[in-house]
């Protein structure tokens, strides 16, 4: 096949979950045989710190107006079997507008943020990358996030056909490496800055710090503000490129992960983040929200902490309690979560978008969750 994707990044991973997740995806779907041309405006910001140049077995286009590209998306949609706007697509209406007018394969829309968006629309505010008519144009309507949000993306926007399509990783990037001291830790978070994650960071990280002031606790991300309440045995990176990820995580005693609030509000919603620290082999410590529990069983492959005494219990653990329950959590990742796992679902997704739907907007092939 061949599929036109119109995004918001695959160039740069700062400051975004989007660019690895594409990354990921697109080397599975070359491996498959298939042909990914995506089409990325070429902003100041992901310019300055791009970490990808060029787009094994497809084609990057970076473009600076959409005018200086639109012939070339029209021709590129022409012969593609499927065509694909995302959120956050800077220029995504009219990417959705050329994509209804001339593709004459599936065409499709990719909410990598569907909590984000219906927050919006829920306050009644814009949602920039959704046009008026909503989704209910589209042919098949993908989610990173599952439960009850799809049914909210036919309520509310319209969409005929909904399936999750969640986080995954590229075992073959993200793998267990050689511990590095500079990264070293009892206990790591990676993530970009964001204010309504900073309650629970406080909740599950920085109070734990000025609990167990012994212990080596380590930030990676981007954004942070000057009056970020740091304590003495916290220690900060900036922006890691993807290539480092598993450097980071392999030098980490534990790991956190903490889901946007209005994800985790949702549910059903896995991070990429996840899976990259999960298959790189570092036990994970995470919040908790609905769904975790079909991608990873608490206690067993995953811990849970709600409270400051849960994540300074999990500190707390065992090195061989610590490392069986990142042996299985790898091992499920492996199994499940990767990105040729979800190559294959999204293979499986556009043949059932092929078929006629049901009277409920679904078809037999889509998933439910």
């Amino acid at each position: 096949m061949k599929i036109v994707v119109f995004g918001l990044t695959i160039s740069s991973s700062w400051g975004n979950g989007h660019a690895t997740l594409w990354r990921g995806l697109c080397r599975a779907l070359a491996r498959q045989g298939h042909r990914v041309v995506f089409f990325e405006k070429d902003v100041p910001y992901y310019a300055m710190n791009r970490d990808l140049f060029e787009l094994p077995g497809g084609d990057l286009v970076l473009y600076d107006e959409w005018t200086s590209v639109q012939s070339r998306a029209k021709a590129e949609i022409a012969d593609a079997n499927a065509a694909m706007v995302t959120s956050y697509c800077p220029d995504g209406l009219a990417a959705t507008e050329l994509l209804l007018d001339e593709a004459r394969g599936l065409r499709i829309f990719y909410d990598l943020d569907t909590p984000v968006t219906l927050s919006r629309l829920q306050a009644k505010e814009a949602v920039p990358y959704i046009g008026p008519r909503g989704l209910k144009d589209f042919d098949l309507v993908l989610s990173y996030t599952g439960g009850g949000a799809l049914d909210r993306l036919q309520t509310d926007l319209g969409a005929q056909r909904v399936a999750p399509l969640y986080g995954h990783v590229d075992p073959d990037v993200h793998r267990p490496v050689q511990a590095q001291e500079h990264y070293a830790s009892d206990l790591s978070y990676l993530g970009t800055y964001a204010e309504d994650r900073q309650a629970a960071l406080e909740r599950l990280f920085i109070e734990p710090a000025t609990l167990r002031p012994s212990l080596r606790f380590l930030i990676g991300g981007a954004q942070y503000p000057q009056d970020f309440p740091w304590q003495p045995n916290i220690y900060f990176v900036k922006h890691l490129p993807p290539s480092e990820h598993p450097a980071f995580f392999s030098s980490s005693r534990l790991t956190l992960n903490i889901t946007r609030q209005a994800m985790a509000e949702m549910g059903w919603c896995p991070s990429g983040r996840l899976f990259e620290a999960s298959a790189c082999g570092v036990p994970l410590l995470s919040d908790d929200w609905e769904g975790l529990d079909s991608f990873f069983e608490p206690g067993e492959e995953i811990l849970i902490a709600r409270t400051t005494e849960e994540a300074v219990d999990a500190l707390d653990l065992t090195r061989a309690e610590l490392q069986r329950i990142a042996k299985a959590s790898r091992e499920r990742t492996l199994a499940e979560h990767t990105s040729a796992c979800r190559a294959k679902e999204l293979e499986m997704l556009l043949e059932s978008a092929s078929s006629p739907a049901s009277p409920d907007g679904s078809s037999a092939a889509m998933m439910e969750a």
